[in-house]
């Protein structure tokens, strides 16, 4: 679910290192307390922004009979279709080595970026058990071959360089680790000195096959399916138009963007329907559209920042073929966990949602929270409030 913007659905990280900053503050400190305040138990409702398709609301609209298209005009009212093609550029956050090595693969070669020439890499070194490129001196690219004795420089590229095959490429990662990629690994200069990522260059259809089956089971409702794979293709084609991650690479490979786990994570099923939807994407003004997903809206859609991100209210998340763990949930907040968000607040007293987007039950999403302690009172939005504390959404009421 999609980074740089919140896509995907999927549990936020433990407590922030920066804590929020205060908003209001009482006069003075309140006595010190004999006992501390109770525990606070929030009930709540779906699982990430709530912005876009609920991938659990379509799995409940494809178990009823509707089809792809119709569960995507559902979730981006207003939009059209549209068709698109090319390469992807992936950051491969595993790797955090300053090189890219590769096991041998049929037809093997090395292609310079700026020029496009390419060698194959066999005829240098026919022996070599590995292969690996290497920051050298002035921006060049070492190629450098695992033989006996250790590693062996075979060529020097000007600029960054990419390793591509006849067939998936085996990426050699720290401590051990291996992984399957199609297309190109590049390695690619951060702009700072040495440094070098691996990135990734990808058909976008071979691409949406390492994204779809890690966004919602490949053997869930074919159409269900079907529209998650045209709202991930269409997600990552905005990104790589309008927001570029980096310099070097278009789209990271975490939730921060779109988890993709290249080869390893492909799925018959999941390969069908990125095959039955090839190339297509949600449009809006002729353009791909900005399409959020999140795993369970709770029942009503959050409004987004483009006109076919609205607020409405959404009968296929909590209906029974949904079978949706994140309908409801509820989550304890201790003192001590409150007080750990705002260090030097005090001691908790009482947490108060203060104002709400008026969607749904308890009044909708959260707006506003204020929480106070002893020392301050803390205000933060519902956002806020959910990312900071890991909730699940930032749909919740405190019991009383």
């Amino acid at each position: 679910m999609p980074r740089r913007t919140a896509l995907l659905a999927l549990p936020l990280a433990a407590l922030l290192a920066t804590a929020p900053t205060t908003l209001t503050s009482t006069a003075s400190a309140a006595p010190e307390r004999d006992e501390r305040a109770a525990d606070v138990v929030l009930e709540g409702r779906g699982f990430g922004h709530g912005k876009g398709l609920s991938q659990y609301g379509a799995r409940a609209a494809a178990a009823q009979g509707r089809t792809h298209q119709e569960i995507l005009d559902f979730y981006y009212p207003g939009t059209q279709r549209g068709g698109v093609a090319g390469d992807v550029e992936v950051l491969i956050s595993a790797d955090t080595t300053t090189d890219v090595k590769v096991r041998p693969a049929r037809g093997l070669r090395v292609r310079s970026v700026a020029t496009g020439r390419s060698r194959w890499l066999a005829r240098l070194a026919p022996d070599a058990r590995a292969w690996r490129i290497t920051s050298a001196t002035r921006g060049r690219s070492n190629v450098e071959a695992k033989v006996k004795g250790g590693w062996s420089r075979v060529r020097t590229l000007a600029g960054d360089a990419e390793l591509l095959a006849k067939e998936p490429l085996t990426l050699l990662l720290p401590r051990g680790a291996r992984a399957t990629y199609r297309g190109a690994l590049r390695s690619a200069s951060t702009g700072a000195g040495r440094d070098r990522d691996t990135v990734n260059v990808v058909d976008f259809e071979d691409y949406l096959r390492g994204v779809v089956p890690g966004e919602v089971p490949a053997l869930w409702p074919t159409e269900a399916v079907r529209a998650q794979a045209v709202a991930a293709r269409t997600y990552a084609a905005y990104e790589r138009d309008h927001a570029p991650a980096a310099r070097h690479y278009e789209l990271c490979d975490t939730s921060a963007c779109q988890v993709y786990r290249g080869v390893d994570a492909e799925h018959p099923g999941s390969d069908a329907a990125v095959a039955a939807t090839v190339g297509v994407v949600v449009t809006a003004d002729g353009a791909p559209a900005f399409t959020q997903f999140s795993a369970s809206n709770g029942g009503w859609t959050r409004a987004g920042s483009f006109p076919y991100l609205q607020a409405v209210e959404d009968p296929w998340d909590t209906a029974p073929e949904a079978q949706n763990p994140y309908a409801q949930w509820s989550r304890t907040l201790t003192p001590a966990v409150l007080e750990k968000v705002w260090p030097g607040s005090g001691s908790f007293v009482s947490l108060e949602v203060v104002a709400r987007d008026g969607n749904g039950a308890w009044g909708g999403r959260v707006v506003r929270v204020e929480v106070t302690f002893t020392g301050a009172t803390r205000s933060a939005t519902g956002d806020q409030f959910r990312s900071w504390l890991g909730l699940r959404s930032d749909w919740f009421r405190p019991q009383p």
